[in-house]
C-alpha cells in the first residue's frame, strides 16, 4: 500500500548533488510530492527534505540507492509522529472592499500575515504543518485562489 513517506538527506553541498538524487526517482519511476534543499549550519553540508508517496519496497530500495550515493552523509526517514515539519505558503485572493475583513478574520485564525493589499487582492503569508495548511487553503478557497506558492515540507526530528 502506497503511503506518504518524509526522507531528510544531509548532503555536502556541492554541484550537481541535487540532480543525482532527483535522478535517482527519475530512473525508477517514483515521484516526488515535495523538495526542500538548503544550506545547514554548516555552509559545507545542505539539508534535504524529500516527501514522496510509495509502497515500503519502493522506500527501502531508495533509501539504499541514497546511502550508495558518495555526497550523502546521512539518511534519516523522518515519522510524522516524531517529527516537527513546515511548509510556507504565499496565496493570492480575490478580495475586494466587501469580503476583505472576512479573509482577514480568517488569516488571524490561522496566524497568517497578510503581506500584500491591492484594491481587489489580498497575499497572505503562512507556515504551519500540513493539517493547518490544509484548513486554512479550505476556507479561503471559496474566495477565490488567484495564485498559490507552497515551498515544501522541512521537517527535523523532535528532541
Amino acid at each position: 500500500m502506497e503511503t506518504k513517506h518524509m526522507i531528510s538527506l544531509l548532503v555536502e553541498n556541492n554541484a550537481g548533488v541535487l540532480s543525482r538524487i532527483a535522478g535517482l526517482f527519475t530512473r525508477r519511476g517514483y515521484n516526488i510530492d515535495s523538495l526542500t534543499v538548503g544550506e545547514t549550519q554548516n555552509p559545507r553540508n545542505s539539508r534535504m527534505t524529500i516527501v514522496m508517496t510509495c509502497d515500503e519496497a519502493a522506500l527501502e530500495q531508495i533509501k539504499k540507492q541514497f546511502n550508495k550515493l558518495i555526497e550523502v552523509i546521512k539518511v534519516t526517514e523522518l515519522s510524522y509522529d516524531n517529527a516537527l515539519t513546515r511548509e510556507l505558503i504565499l496565496v493570492k485572493l480575490e478580495a475586494d472592499e466587501e469580503v476583505r475583513s472576512r479573509v482577514i478574520e480568517i488569516a488571524n485564525i490561522f496566524r497568517a500575515r497578510i503581506i500584500d493589499v491591492t484594491p481587489g487582492t489580498l497575499t497572505v503569508e503562512m507556515t504551519g504543518d500540513e493539517v493547518k495548511i490544509s484548513g486554512f487553503l479550505e476556507m479561503v478557497r471559496p474566495f477565490g485562489v488567484l495564485e498559490l506558492v507552497r515551498s515544501g515540507f522541512c521537517g527535523i526530528e523532535r528532541g
